[in-house]
């Protein structure tokens, strides 16, 4: 009797896109599955995509526009706050998805092949729905305002959710890989995530910061959130150096996230 014995690759290559290519309706499989999870028994369904941003900014507007005093560059804040949180809510939440995939589906992992590339990729790709349902707020918010966004920003939109996607995907295949062995992963990233909102310029301006302004540029999504700013809310010009700096940053980050995911692929169906 003749057996197979599939084995990973330690290695990126081009046969791994294909490979996904062929598994493509697995990957729709597990992002399908992954929304009714989130939504299911719930009350208003996969409209808290819409309800959750839209609460944290009104408490963000609250506290930090009304009461701190919070500058905005000259934009209403609320209007400010939000454009921000789109990308940020984006980022956090695909990370958290990402670095929690492969523990939550070992039973998968443990039975059958698949390419193990698709699980931290299906967490990722729940979040492009979440953002489109909460971009609904954003568009009648810049109705109220009276802000009509160019063709440049509506142009460079799908290049700052690229960018973003390639952040969380990176950091997610790193956290996705070192929480199989350590499970202090899931103590410590709710922490992260915490304080890395209070490094990127969310509820604040990038230049509040003066001549450390620089310090807020090794962050990538310092360039995403400006140029969101900047592109749909016209309150400056965009920053096309910081946000090519942002797109180097995030091709790098996911060629490790890779490299390092494919060499310790090896092991998670072992201790999953």
């Amino acid at each position: 009797m003749k057996t197979t014995i599939i084995k990973p690759k330690k290695t990126f290559s081009i046969e791994d896109f294909k490979e996904i290519w062929r598994y493509k309706e697995l990957l729709y499989f597990f992002t399908w599955k992954d929304l009714k999870v989130r939504y299911k028994q719930t009350a208003i369904g996969i409209l808290w995509a819409l309800f959750q941003p839209f609460i944290i900014m009104v408490v963000f507007s609250v506290f930090f526009g009304k009461f701190a005093k919070m500058p905005s560059d000259g934009i209403p804040y609320p209007i400010f706050v939000y454009t921000g949180l789109l990308f940020w809510q984006f980022f956090s939440g695909a990370l958290t998805e990402t670095s929690g995939s492969l523990v939550g589906n070992s039973n998968i992992i443990t039975k059958v092949y698949f390419p193990r590339l698709i699980l931290p990729l299906s967490g990722v790709l729940t979040k492009f729905v979440d953002f489109f349902i909460a971009s609904i707020i954003l568009a009648g918010m810049m109705v109220y305002y009276g802000y009509t966004p160019s063709l440049v920003g509506i142009l460079l939109t799908p290049l700052l959710l690229l960018i973003t996607f390639m952040a969380s995907v990176g950091g997610g295949l790193v956290l996705a890989s070192v929480n199989v062995k350590y499970r202090d992963v899931r103590y410590v990233l709710p922490f992260f995530i915490q304080m890395l909102l209070f490094v990127t310029p969310v509820i604040y301006p990038a230049s509040i910061a003066g001549k450390y302004s620089w310090i807020l540029a090794l962050n990538p999504m310092t360039g995403v959130i400006k140029a969101a700013r900047a592109s749909l809310l016209g309150n400056a010009p965009i920053n096309w150096e910081l946000l090519w700096i942002s797109l180097i940053a995030v091709s790098i980050l996911l060629i490790i996230g890779i490299i390092f995911f494919k060499k310790t692929e090896s092991y998670f169906a072992d201790i999953v």
